[in-house]
């Protein structure tokens, strides 16, 4: 089960995607099927810069909220970056590297939930 906190810092984390226009974000409750996290926050960007500032937004937002990633990677390239806050995992992919690795199927277990579906979860 999904606890508050882990719910604000998806949010927290989806608002500032959408400030920098991240394309097509999913949002999926991986509680049930993992340990790894509760949601993994996936969006795309159309090039390396966007990709980038989708990123430093979002731990801009969350370290301003007092949330801190324990780990960033592929932050130089830029292809697919991985942020890890415990509670949940954001990703930001390029628009080829999103097509490849293809998360939303390797983690269909999961629950594919909307923003409403998780503002309501409170």
């Amino acid at each position: 089960m999904t606890d508050r906190n882990a719910k604000k810092m998806a949010l927290l984390a989806i608002d500032a995607m959408e400030d920098k226009k991240a394309e097509d974000i999913s949002i999926i409750d991986i509680s049930e099927v993992s340990v790894l996290a509760d949601y993994f926050l996936i969006a795309g960007g159309g090039n390396r810069n966007q990709v980038q500032a989708v990123i430093d937004n979002v731990e801009e937002k969350l370290g301003r909220a007092g949330y801190h990633p324990r780990q960033i990677e592929g932050y130089d390239t830029a292809n697919w970056i991985l942020m890890d806050y415990g509670d949940i995992i954001v990703h930001v992919f390029d628009r080829e590297n999103r097509l490849f690795y293809d998360l939303e199927r390797i983690w269909q277990d999961g629950r594919r939930i909307g923003r409403k579906e998780l503002e309501g979860a409170e």
